[in-house]
């Protein structure tokens, strides 16, 4: 099926005068539509993708990108690889898009990357994929400079994971894992973790999502008789892995990754259970871009921006856009990936994470320069790969949110992953 056109535009007006050219429809009246497919189906998902419309709010308050106003069209990807890749399929088939936001699960981002983007030159910006397996796959040139991640790598989370059971004192953990792209990565990666820090590993047991029970799993695991459960799991799947955990007499020492730090999970488990439970997730430095945020992002929702993922779907939709001011208007997606570069400069004039600092890159971008977008997450940077650095924080589960523990900066963070290797 041939891509609709990406922009929608209406001439709302002709010149006068001898001499006088009429302005291009663009410039006119006109909208730009972009591509989401986020889990808008679970509790955490749909402030991600609120987020990310901020963004978009934002931008369009500035006159939009490369001429348009932004339409952000969404779908839900139910956390499933299949729904999503049907939901991308859709936006750039059906709805022309050029530029797509999401997803949030690596095991969907990579289905739809290699069946949908790629093949047809669609950017594919993701705020929360950190499987490893995406750097490789750049490394082995097959995603052709369109994938892009504002979210660290599955290997951070993984060294704090160990950090803290070695901070613990924890001798032996079992492993849980969702038997995804992601959790198959993260478990592999932990495991090794786990080791280099004189942490036995007793068992890693995959957990399918869907089933009815999943006491088979945390039977295995159990009859290990670790010290603490590393869990690296959704809140679906982790809330009724827990409960069958617990009801067994698993111990509470719990390690959990990032995908659990959700009011759903601590609500469903119950707080009283959860008092050894201790988190670790990528962090937004200390600079002032991302206090910036939490301040708008309180003003906007009312509330602080505590739940996984959401500093992060805000850059990856506010670089993308600025990514497209910068190739113009009408670019593909492989021009708007290429121009990325422009919009992350380090030697580029730095730019505020808001309307008026869009409105300000317009202005450099037009008379050829670069800028240096100071985000939520910070100096955002990408590698050669689309990847991102971070720092990370530990945290665990209060009565009203998460509680941070312990804050790593990125030196620290690059120094302990240093040690492990």
């Amino acid at each position: 099926m041939p891509r609709m056109p990406r922009m929608v535009a209406t001439v709302t007006g002709v010149a006068l005068g001898l001499g006088a050219l009429a302005a291009p429809a663009w410039a006119q009246d006109c909208t730009t539509r972009i591509g989401a497919v986020l889990p808008t189906s679970v509790d955490w998902g749909r402030p991600i993708a609120a987020t990310a419309q901020f963004a978009v709010e934002q931008v369009n308050a500035a006159g939009g990108a490369a001429g348009c106003q932004i339409e952000m069209i969404l779908r839900d990807t139910q956390v499933d690889p299949k729904v999503g890749v049907d939901a991308a399929k859709a936006l750039v088939d059906l709805e022309g898009v050029d530029v797509l936001l999401g997803a949030v699960s690596s095991g969907v981002s990579m289905p739809i990357l290699t069946s949908v983007t790629v093949p047809s030159g669609v950017m594919q910006m993701s705020c929360c994929s950190s499987s490893t397996v995406f750097s490789r796959l750049a490394e082995d040139g097959k995603t052709n400079g369109l994938w892009f991640r504002t979210f660290a790598t599955t290997a951070v989370q993984s060294a704090v994971g160990a950090k803290v059971a070695a901070d613990q004192g924890y001798g032996s953990v079992a492993i849980l894992y969702k038997n995804d792209d992601w959790g198959q990565d993260i478990a592999q990666l932990i495991a090794a973790d786990f080791a280099a820090v004189g942490v036995d590993v007793t068992a890693s047991v995959a957990i399918t999502d869907a089933q009815p029970s999943y006491r088979a799993e945390v039977t295995q695991a159990l009859a290990t008789r670790p010290e603490a459960l590393y869990l690296a799991l959704y809140p679906v799947e982790g809330i009724a892995t827990v409960r069958e955990w617990l009801s067994l007499g698993g111990t509470r020492n719990l390690i959990v990754a990032n995908s659990l730090k959700s009011d759903e999970f601590r609500d469903n488990v119950g707080l009283q259970y959860l008092g050894n439970a201790i988190g670790t997730d990528t962090a937004s430095p200390r600079a002032e871009s991302a206090d910036a945020f939490r301040v708008a992002y309180g003003e906007r929702f009312g509330s602080e921006p505590n739940g996984p993922g959401l500093a992060n779907s805000y850059d990856a939709a506010m670089i993308a856009l600025l990514a497209m001011e910068a190739a113009g208007p009408g670019a593909a997606g492989v021009d708007i990936a290429a121009a990325v570069p422009r919009v992350t400069d380090p030697d580029g004039t730095p730019i505020t994470a808001d309307t008026a600092g869009f409105d300000a890159a317009k202005t450099i971008l037009a008379d050829g320069g670069t800028v240096f977008y100071q985000g939520a997450t910070g100096n955002v940077q990408f590698d050669a790969n689309g990847d991102v650095s971070a720092p990370a924080v530990i945290w665990r589960f209060v009565a009203d949110g998460i509680e941070e523990v312990e804050y790593l900066s990125l030196d620290q963070v690059n120094a302990f992953m240093a040690s492990l290797q």
